[in-house]
């Protein structure tokens, strides 16, 4: 029985420490592409859903400690987009699409192989521009409503010291009383689980400007990651079934309201480390207790997003920002890390973070694009300016 206790513990711990730590970004990217209280709800309600449903599976199947998480950042790309023309449908729609191309990804690994050629600098200069504009929100609250936001961040910055995964929940919970304190109160609102179904409408300008950078982003920031982490822990699934699955759960969730399923990065190591079993053949309970009471803690998705109504849209936002602080440095560091295509990568980042709206089509897209764009130019120019270097190189070296 004790032995049981600790990976059951572990997995509840992941859960919550995931949940808490960026359910706001979810709603957050929820409402600004057009859900309203309901819909929002109902989207965070099937995303816990499909999250349990999917790590029960896969970890029962295979025996090894796969969790299943949301893209985070996927709803932080969600709150730099905005609303797009069509509302709420439109984006569900472009929902769908993203699932569909992450099954695809599973069943083609040409496509795959086609995400991975994109360079890491362009890739994670995007993701760096889509959460800059979250993560100046901490340092707005505090100039307009400093008496609630002054409390989060310190909190936050305290207990990322001295308790790192349990900075954001506390500081949520620090948030919770503010908005407690200086509102009507949660009784004021009806907190029950929503499933609010929203038929999928169509447009070209949200698969480009929600479905093709969601789906990057959810690959390159939480797939590719969460597998680099279970393959640190020893343990090496298989990415095309992980891939078929996540994905087709993210189609079935899509008219619920939920925007991407994937495989957990950062919480992943809470039921793949040793801290959750000292035998690696027993993690798999870890993430099997893990997708249990992301189940349960679905149930509170009416309560989640009613604080979230009643709350200065600023300070939720802040405490969104205050998670992805360290996916923004993560982002930045490896996008400027090689010389060669640093540039390309500013543009990329700088693009992305400007919130330029061009036909109809978002700035992570223009900010991939002209990246992308840089990355030609530099690699056709390099050969032509360096050739007469070499040259002069070697005729040196013959005349020693």
């Amino acid at each position: 029985m004790t032995r049981l206790l600790q990976p059951v513990l572990a997995g509840v711990v992941t859960a919550i420490v995931g949940f808490a730590s960026s359910f706001a970004v979810v709603l957050a990217g929820l409402r600004a592409v057009g859900a309203d209280q309901a819909q929002a709800a109902s989207g965070l309600l099937a995303l816990c859903l499909a999250n349990g449903v999917v790590a029960i599976l896969l970890s029962v199947r295979r025996r090894l400690p796969i969790t299943i998480a949301w893209s985070t950042p996927g709803a932080a790309l969600l709150v730099s987009t905005g609303a797009v023309e069509g509302g709420f449908p439109v984006a569900v729609g472009a929902f769908v699409v993203c699932g569909l191309l992450i099954t695809a990804a599973g069943l083609f690994p040409a496509l795959g192989r086609l995400i991975a050629a994109i360079p890491t600098p362009i890739a994670s200069a995007m993701l760096a521009g889509v959460l800059l504009d979250l993560c100046v929100a901490p340092a707005r609250a505090l100039g307009e409503i400093p008496w609630m936001a002054g409390p989060v961040v310190l909190t936050w910055a305290l207990l990322s010291r001295f308790a790192r995964k349990w900075a954001i929940p506390v500081a949520l919970l620090v948030a919770i009383a503010a908005i407690t304190l200086a509102g009507p109160g949660l009784g004021t609102v009806d907190a029950r689980p929503v499933a609010e179904l929203t038929v999928p409408a169509w447009s070209a300008s949200a698969m480009v400007s929600i479905a093709l950078p969601l789906f990057l982003v959810t690959m390159a920031s939480q797939n590719v990651p969460g597998m680099a982490v279970l393959a640190g822990y020893g343990y090496r699934p298989p990415l095309r079934g992980i891939l078929v699955a996540t994905g087709l759960a993210g189609v079935l969730g899509a008219p619920l309201g939920g925007h991407a399923v994937n495989l957990a990065a950062i919480t992943a190591a809470l039921a793949a480390g040793p801290d959750a079993e000292a035998d690696p053949s027993r993690r798999w309970i870890a993430s099997v207790a893990a997708g249990g009471s992301m189940i349960v803690l679905g149930v509170g998705a009416g309560l989640a997003t009613a604080l979230v109504v009643l709350s200065p849209p600023l300070l939720i936002e802040a405490v969104a920002g205050l998670a992805l602080i360290g996916a923004l440095a993560s982002a930045v560091t490896t996008a400027v890390a090689e010389p060669e295509g640093r540039e390309a990568a500013v543009v990329t980042f700088v693009v992305t973070a400007s919130g330029l709206t061009l036909l109809g089509v978002g700035a992570a897209f223009w900010g991939l694009a002209a990246g992308g764009l840089m990355t030609l130019l530099h690699r056709r120019r390099n050969p032509v300016r360096t050739a007469p270097v070499q040259e002069e190189e070697e005729a040196q070296t013959a005349m020693r």
